[in-house]
C-alpha cells in the first residue's frame, strides 16, 4: 500500500470550533462541504463527519423536492430546500448533496445523498 495513504475519504475528522455542541446526526458545514456528525461533538472537541452517504435529515416543510434534485442547505433553518430556493448569505448550494428520494411540501425530512464534493457558499 502507498505510504502516503491517509483514509478512504468518506469520513472527516473535525474539531468543533463553533459556540454550540454538535449532536449526532446533525448536518455540519466544513467550508463548502456538508457532512453528518457521527457522534456528539462538544465545543472544542474533535469528532467524525460522514461526507459521503445517504442520511435522513431536516427539510424545509414547504419545499417540493424531486428525487435526484440538487438542494440548498439553508443555514437559518438548518434544513434543506429545493434547488429553486433563493440562497441567503451562508447558504450552501451545488453538488455537495442531492435528494435521494422525493419529498412533498408536508414532509419535515428527506433522505439526502452527501457527496463530499464542495458546493458554493453564498457570500
Amino acid at each position: 500500500m502507498a505510504t502516503n495513504f491517509v483514509q478512504d475519504g468518506c469520513m472527516l475528522d473535525v474539531t468543533n470550533s463553533t459556540s454550540a455542541d454538535i449532536t449526532s446526526g446533525q448536518v455540519v458545514a466544513v467550508g463548502a462541504v456538508l457532512g453528518v456528525a457521527m457522534d456528539d461533538i462538544a465545543v472544542g472537541e474533535s469528532g467524525v463527519l460522514a461526507i459521503d452517504g445517504v442520511f435522513t435529515v431536516p427539510k424545509v416543510s414547504g419545499a417540493e423536492i424531486n428525487q435526484g434534485e440538487s438542494l440548498t442547505w439553508v443555514v437559518a433553518s438548518s434544513a434543506f430546500d429545493d434547488n429553486a430556493a433563493t440562497a441567503a448569505t451562508g447558504d450552501i448550494t451545488g453538488s455537495t448533496a442531492f435528494a435521494a428520494e422525493a419529498a412533498g411540501a408536508g414532509a419535515a425530512s428527506l433522505a439526502v445523498k452527501f457527496t463530499g464534493v464542495p458546493g458554493t457558499v453564498k457570500a
